[in-house]
């Protein structure tokens, strides 16, 4: 579902609206979230390019807190899923079920799940096994979801914003490679310098958080996804975005030798597409007219370090998937 947007008088406030929005953002998830700047702004940059976004942290650093607070932002159906072991795929999507019509005849009801919402929050999502993860990939990918050879439109907009426990911790199952590459972002949220970590634990013992006041409407997330898309860039900008995304696959021509050595799969044509179009909404939103290289390369670490695969030889000598990144993109020049 797309927005029409009429005139150049009427995509100019648009975009002023989107820009002021972002303050807008902070100001409200000041209340309740302390530090995390560069999160919140792959956050928002996920959401206004109208892309799903995975969180990963280790427990207690206020993951569910920040997504939960994001939704309450949008004045838009909001649907939390806790992932657990024993979910099934019918808990996620829904099922159907034999309904009494009451004059002696019965017939088969599709009763929706928690699927069916604006924006999801899919709680600890590698908690579960691959078979109820499996349950998203039609959602995230088509907006629909197929039951007894129905189709059934999500509404819109919608969003996935997931949240996941690292995979080194017990209980947790690896998220499939082709689910991991419907994430726009994949977000790191870390442990909070000294300060912020005090300033946390004042302020949540102290008084309760001040209630999160809505701000945008579906209406307004669609119309900013929209002009998100209109934003200007240049072929050699966007050449760059694909040779950055080439440039992870190993045993190509010109594949580099770290690359070759560390890296079991690479990236595909979508981490491509997500660089251009997460660096328009980032450039929107810092009040530029066009994408310039900086924001490809500032966005490079969450759009690939879900779609990177290291080998044993990297995990052998201590090689982090971002360490990987970062020399390619000290590598890697326009």
């Amino acid at each position: 579902m797309t927005i029409a947007i009429e005139s150049a008088e009427e995509e100019a406030e648009i975009v002023q609206q989107l820009r002021q929005g972002r303050s807008a953002i902070e100001s409200e998830l000041a209340k309740v979230i302390i530090g995390q700047q560069d999160v919140i702004e792959q956050l928002i940059i996920s959401l206004f390019a109208g892309g799903h976004c995975l969180i990963t942290g280790a427990p207690g650093l206020a993951k569910t807190l920040l997504v939960s607070s994001v939704a309450k932002i949008f004045h838009l159906d909001f649907q939390r899923i806790q992932f657990t072991p024993d979910l099934m795929p019918a808990d996620i999507t829904g099922t159907e079920i034999l309904e009494d019509l009451g004059d002696g005849r019965r017939a088969m009801k599709f009763v929706r799940g928690p699927i069916f919402g604006n924006v999801i929050l899919a709680d600890e999502i590698n908690r579960t096994p691959p078979k109820t993860q499996a349950a998203l990939l039609e959602a995230m990918q088509e907006h629909q979801v197929t039951a007894a050879g129905s189709r059934h439109p999500l509404p819109e907009p919608f969003f996935v914003l997931a949240t996941q426990n690292p995979i080194e911790m017990e209980g947790t199952y690896p998220l499939p490679e082709a689910q991991l590459d419907r994430f726009l972002f994949n977000v790191l949220i870390d442990y909070l310098p000294h300060e912020d970590e005090l300033a946390v634990v004042m302020q949540t013992t102290s008084k309760k958080a001040e209630p999160i006041q809505p701000l945008f409407t579906g209406v307004d997330v669609l119309k900013f996804q929209e002009v998100v898309r209109r934003v200007p860039i240049a072929k050699e900008v966007a050449s760059y975005a694909v040779q950055l995304a080439a440039a992870t696959r190993p045993n190509r021509e010109g594949s580099l030798d770290f690359i070759n050595q560390w890296v079991t799969w690479g990236a595909g044509t979508r981490a491509a597409q997500t660089l251009v179009l997460g660096a328009k909404a980032r450039a929107l939103l810092n009040g530029h007219s066009h994408v310039s290289l900086e924001d490809i390369r500032a966005l490079a670490k969450p759009t690939l370090r879900h779609r990177v695969l290291l080998g044993y030889k990297a995990e052998a000598e201590g090689i982090t998937v971002d360490q990987t990144i970062q020399r390619l993109l000290d590598t890697t020049l326009a």
